[in-house]
């Protein structure tokens, strides 16, 4: 693969915990997903993004990590993930694996010494402050799930910084010896062969605590820089892709200009934060309002221009995050099907590096719960009692959970529609959508009109096409719910067309000739009418004909 392969490239992220049990323990493993990936070969996948895998006690699955260079026994062992890194790359995939550096486990070696007092070598790896007292925090910061920031040690008296659960230690970037010890790590991964990294809420590692300052602090693109100049700067194929809540274009640009030697990319939220009342708040993700679609196109819009040549934009739906995106803004009832294919037509011919997370190529939806006891995820669950302390009503709280909860990305992968869709023939850790015997690989794969194919053609499209990796992007103006844009160079142009509504609509053509029939459409659509019948959720890709 060339330098910059990521630019052609589409990803696929794995949930290791749900994609493919081969112990019977109800736990997705390493070998599971070695089992599958002649799948993701024929997908045309050739990139993945593995969430964390290392020794973890597993209070937030995995992202509160223990030991950074051993894997937790119930995906496997080290040699099991040598032979994925090997098996991977013999069929030209690379592995990103996702990789936390702002915390660690409270389990960890490190904090385990930290804590045994002031003078221990070990104590400036971690964020500690002293407090009024037992009962008094240094300051306000909270928790991004729930309650104050700041977790009192009873041993030395002090208190230390979690921005996410009290199991999950803050590091002190700050420290020398500690980012010495991170970089000695991440080229332990490196010189095994993985591709790069998936960098876990990156933008915090600067954090001012003292300033009240969590993202983009002063010190945040020193400590990056560093990183690249230590680890995988030096090898010049690896990919970097950063979680970054809080970017805006200008800031993603410090992060993904090469000339700044940081990352290849970064994940920013924007558009993901559109159905929620505060919409530059990630916080704010369970006070819920209707997706207004001009607001998505505008920014979706905006990253597409605005980053010009100076950075590279992340394209995405879906995460082990976020909801099922054909439950929260399709329809997946009526028009399932449409829908799904609609956010893989939509995304896909963008400029960036598109990601598809497990599951969404076959157009895997939301669960319902009716009670907190179904629920896994520690982000809602402290949410609910924390809101249902301060009187917020109870159907609310739980009517927020079923749209915007994590479990919902959090379900096994529904392979096929024998016991448990073939995800593990013991009892899963999370319960199986019950919609399993509708949709799954197995009823997809031979199916050329199913929603599978339809992700695997956009897939292929893309590959080496310079239109779609470098062209210009134009928003078109239309009618309120839909979207169309416009992909051009100097050879040729590429026009698509997405109904993001229940209702039938039109599309004005405006005198464009299309150049033959659609790449890509989910419905039977009559393309020589100058006004396009749209029905619900339909969406199309065509190249326009620009010969005189």
């Amino acid at each position: 693969m060339s330098e910059c392969w990521w630019k052609d490239t589409v990803v696929y992220q794995i949930y290791p915990r749900s994609f493919k049990d081969t112990t019977g323990d109800g736990i997705g493993d390493i070998n599971g997903i070695i089992e599958k990936l002649d799948y993701l070969s024929y997908l045309g996948i050739s990139a993945i993004w593995l969430c964390p895998v290392y020794q973890s006690p597993n209070k937030d699955n995995g992202y509160d990590i223990s030991d950074y260079e051993s894997i937790t026994s119930s995906f496997g062992t080290m040699e099991d993930m040598d032979r994925l890194i090997n098996e991977s790359n013999k069929r030209g995939i690379k592995l990103i694996m996702d990789l936390v550096v702002n915390h660690t486990s409270d389990q960890h070696s490190w904090f385990i010494e930290s804590k045994k007092g002031l003078d221990n070598s070990y104590r400036d790896y971690y964020v500690w402050r002293d407090g009024c007292s037992s009962e008094q925090p240094p300051n306000e910061l909270t928790s991004v799930f729930s309650g104050s920031a700041w977790k009192f040690d009873k041993t030395s008296g002090q208190y230390y910084l979690h921005l996410f659960t009290e199991n999950q230690p803050d590091l002190n970037w700050e420290y020398p010896n500690m980012r010495k010890d991170i970089y000695h790590m991440m080229n332990f991964w490196l010189n095994k062969g993985i591709g790069g990294f998936r960098l876990d809420v990156i933008d915090l590692i600067g954090k001012e605590p003292d300033n009240l300052v969590t993202a983009n602090g002063n010190k945040l693109h020193d400590y990056i820089q560093e990183m690249n100049q230590e680890t995988f700067g030096k090898y010049p194929n690896a990919m970097t892709v950063g979680e970054t809540w809080g970017a805006t274009p200008e800031i993603a640009k410090l992060f993904s200009d090469p000339l700044r030697k940081e990352l290849s990319m970064v994940f920013q939220f924007e558009h993901m934060m559109l159905d929620q009342k505060n919409k530059g708040d990630s916080s704010g993700k369970w006070d819920l309002v209707p997706l207004y679609v001009p607001d998505l196109k505008a920014v979706m819009s905006k990253w597409q221009v605005v980053l010009g040549g100076q950075g590279w934009n992340s394209l995405f739906w879906n995460n082990h995050d976020l909801p099922r995106i054909v439950s929260r803004w399709g329809n997946d009832k009526q028009y399932w099907k449409e829908s799904a294919k609609l956010f893989a037509i939509l995304l896909h011919f963008m400029k960036g590096t598109p990601y598809v997370y497990q599951g969404e190529e076959i157009g895997m939806t939301n669960v319902e719960i009716d009670s907190i006891d179904q629920v896994n995820d520690i982000e809602a669950r402290n949410m609910y009692f924390d809101r249902l302390g301060k009187g917020y009503p109870q159907n609310e709280l739980i009517h927020a959970i079923n749209v915007k909860g994590r479990d919902n990305a959090r379900t096994p992968m529904q392979w096929d529609s024998s016991k448990n869709a073939g995800f593990s023939s013991g009892t899963p850790w999370l319960p199986v959508n019950a919609n399993y015997k509708k949709i799954n690989v197995a009823s997809q794969i031979k199916d050329a009109d199913s929603i599978l194919n339809t992700y695997k053609k956009v897939i292929e499209f893309r590959k080496d096409n310079i239109l779609v990796k470098y062209g210009d992007y134009k928003l078109l103006e239309t009618n309120e719910n839909i979207f169309a844009y416009l992909r051009s160079n100097r050879e040729s142009q590429l026009l698509v067309v997405a109904n993001i509504s229940s209702r039938e609509d039109v599309f004005d053509k405006n005198g464009m000739k299309f150049g033959g029939r659609a790449l890509v459409c989910n419905y039977q659509l009559d393309l020589e009418k100058e006004k396009i019948s749209l029905p619900p959720y339909a969406a199309f890709a065509v190249m326009i004909d620009n010969r005189n």
